[in-house]
């Protein structure tokens, strides 16, 4: 069991998104300083881009640290900063996992859609609230919106039926940060205006093609794109295939995949 630092009360009880304000900014602050990755300036501070596995991430911003779909057991985050809160985007095992978030989520607020907040022990559930696709609402003062993540061509449809999994808009400061989730391009994803960075997955035949990656991509132009959840896709083709209007971030998400 990881050594987690305690979670003020406040928190572990929300309406909707809205969590509560009083955490303790100094150690936390000191935490994310300390998270390796990437840099993404905004007018509220860096947001940091840490990649741990397939779609398992951190994002760091100021006091916070939120873990996405965090997955493959307690040793992966031994070394990495607590949770603030922790975002769930559908109920795949790459995405979900129960042990591991019980090593990892003491009273953190859990976000996730409604088929995972189902699927919850008590003791996690206590702490999460379910959102639906379209549904918005403010975490320690970043917004977050969910959106739809499904499979739009024929013979992928029941691997992510429409309206069962969440995508997620979460706004830092001036910048916003799309994570897809386990999608195809959908009418909401190619509608996306003022993406700052995106994460896309593309490995079949659960997701999309490289192609189809690179042209939502051209369609809705985030300025930053970062391949995950790509397995054996050829990144290559995909970073040669997108406008240079976006900037192609190629980074090892299966750094501790066993050979």
């Amino acid at each position: 069991m990881i050594k987690r630092r305690s979670v003020l009360a406040a928190m572990t009880t929300f309406p909707l998104l809205a969590l509560g304000a009083g955490a303790p900014m100094s150690v936390w602050a000191q935490e994310t300083q300390n998270l390796d990755g990437d840099k993404i300036s905004t007018s509220g501070g860096d947001v940091t881009i840490h990649p741990v596995e397939h779609a398992s991430l951190l994002l760091g911003f100021g006091d916070q640290v939120i873990y996405v779909d965090p997955v493959g057991g307690a040793a992966l985050y031994a070394d990495l900063p607590a949770p603030t809160a922790i975002l769930i985007t559908h109920a795949h095992g790459d995405h979900f996992d129960v042990p591991t978030l019980e090593a990892i989520a003491g009273s953190t607020p859990i976000l996730t859609s409604r088929e995972v907040f189902d699927k919850l022990p008590e003791a996690l559930k206590a702490n999460a609230k379910a959102v639906a696709n379209g549904e918005t609402g403010a975490l320690n003062g970043i917004s977050i919106k969910a959106i739809s993540a499904y499979n739009t061509t024929e013979d992928r449809l029941q691997f992510h039926p429409k309206g069962v999994g969440n995508g997620y808009l979460l706004s830092f400061g001036d910048k916003t940060i799309y994570v897809a989730g386990d999608t195809e391009p959908t009418p909401d994803m190619l509608a996306l205006t003022g993406i700052e960075v995106a994460f896309l997955p593309m490995n079949l035949p659960y997701t999309m093609t490289v192609e189809q990656a690179a042209e939502a991509v051209n369609t809705f132009k985030p300025k930053i794109v970062y391949p995950y959840h790509y397995g054996e896709s050829d990144l290559n083709a995909f970073a040669a295939a997108v406008d240079k209007a976006t900037e192609v971030r190629l980074r090892n998400w299966y750094a501790h995949a066993k050979s």
